[in-house]
């Protein structure tokens, strides 16, 4: 019997075999009692101060990361705001999947690392008529499925108790999927009889928080492979079984590239355990961004933009009927993840989006195993340019802005549902100011 952070398992026979992970403790996590920004000066003081600095640098900013809150590369948030710093990365969001549970330490780590928090969050919409025209959005298998984020909401987290409601609908539907894909996979394991089981209980007490995603399930065979059998024969030839006869393609000593071909070939359409998803574990785009701005933020359109191919999905292929389609919703404000586009494409996009008056920001996810630099790059490791990097911290210190004001009993960056785009200009210094004011030292 193993036990503490590793794993428990009984056994009954090699065909019968039951593995469960031990509930981990969350003792260690530190929280805030009150909202961060509450205690800065007022908005001339901060813009007095800040125009009396001679040099104003740019800093990094990485404003978009998952937690272990929906799933991360990160095995902790500690860890997050330990890599960044590391890096010179001195402002953070989290942006974590149906839930704001993250919150309250994130802005405990981010006062004591002096790191600025963004404070985001991240949905799947579906918009029905796109999907039954069969366009693809920013998910480049799932037509009419679009992912989308709400920027700088209240810290602490404040909404509506019918956007609570929402909310906790939307992780319940989300897990009931993930524990069926563990039953259809325990089916599946007994079938083939690897001698396997997996009890999806105990799975989501060990490796999640309250969303349990086909992430954690694909973590979680990785290491009931790895446990169960010693050797790497022995581990790849259980894969294959398990792939149905396929032969295993990624390294086994690469843990990520690992789970994501398990992930792929096990939990998507087509895979051994796939169980489709039900429309009401979805809101409508409108009744998200409804959420959003109930819930203080700024809704923001996740780009997807080219793929290795340099290929973009129908909705975003023609910038300009983009950035028209997000303006008829009230949709002023767009993100990108630069690592997985071409720094050229990217360049020219984000460009347009800028001058259009659009808040454009960067981040890097970091929702798959993969612990890539927290610093911002596009496809390749290509560095951003000053151009880039300007527009990005632009973009920021309009959420910082709204943040502080938002927190202080002010109206933010939209007026109901509209952005003040002529005053763009004014929140952007004093999302500066802000900034300046919590990361520079005392």
């Amino acid at each position: 019997m193993v036990s503490g952070t590793k794993w428990e398992c009984s056994h009954e026979s090699k065909i019968d075999f039951f593995c469960y992970f031990a509930p981990k403790s969350d003792n260690n996590k530190i929280t805030v009692s009150q909202n961060i920004f509450t205690r800065f000066s007022g908005p001339e003081e901060l813009l007095r101060n800040y125009r009396t600095q001679k040099v104003h640098i740019i800093p990094e900013i990485n404003g978009h990361i998952h937690t272990p809150h929906s799933f991360s590369a990160f095995k902790s948030i500690e860890q997050a705001f330990q890599l960044a710093k590391a890096e010179g990365v001195s402002v953070l969001g989290i942006n974590d999947f149906y839930t704001t549970d993250g919150y309250e330490e994130f802005a405990a780590l981010a006062v004591k690392h002096k790191i600025f928090p963004l404070f985001n969050i991240e949905f799947m919409a579906l918009q029905s008529h796109l999907q039954e025209a069969g366009v693809r959005v920013n998910d480049p298998g799932n037509p009419g499925r679009t992912y989308f984020s709400g920027k700088g909401l209240r810290q602490r987290a404040a909404m509506s108790e019918d956007s609570f409601r929402k909310i906790g609908e939307l992780q319940l539907e989300s897990n009931r999927q993930t524990y069926e894909m563990v039953e259809k996979l325990n089916d599946f394991m007994a079938e083939i009889q690897v001698g396997i089981r997996f009890d999806a209980k105990a799975l989501h007490q060990r490796l999640a928080k309250n969303l349990f995603r086909e992430r954690h399930i694909a973590q979680a065979i990785r290491i009931g492979v790895f446990s169960f059998y010693e050797e790497d024969v022995d581990r790849k030839r259980i894969l294959q079984k398990i792939f149905s006869g396929k032969e295993v393609k990624s390294p086994l000593e690469n843990s990520a590239a690992l789970e994501n071909e398990i992930r792929g070939t096990l939990l998507k359409a087509g895979g051994a355990a796939f169980v489709p998803e039900d429309p009401k574990a979805f809101l409508s785009l409108d009744e998200v961004i409804d959420l959003i701005v109930d819930a203080g933020g700024i809704p923001c359109y996740p780009v997807l933009l080219d793929d290795p191919k340099g290929v973009c999905t129908d909705y975003e292929a023609d910038k300009e009927k983009l950035m028209n389609e997000l303006v008829k919703n009230d949709v002023y404000a767009i993100e990108l993840i630069p690592g997985r586009n071409d720094f050229h494409i990217m360049k020219d996009f984000v460009t347009y989006f800028y001058r259009n008056g659009f808040v454009v920001t960067f981040g890097s996810e970091h929702n798959t195993p993969q612990l890539d630099p927290m610093r911002i790059t596009c496809r390749g490791g290509v560095e951003l340019d000053e151009d880039l990097k300007l527009i990005n911290c632009e973009g920021t210190a309009i959420i910082a802005a709204h943040q502080y004001l938002v927190a202080n009993g002010m109206e933010g960056y939209l007026n109901g549902k509209k952005a003040k785009i002529a005053e763009k200009e004014y929140f952007i210094e004093l999302g500066k100011a802000v900034m300046n004011d919590f990361i520079s030292p005392l």
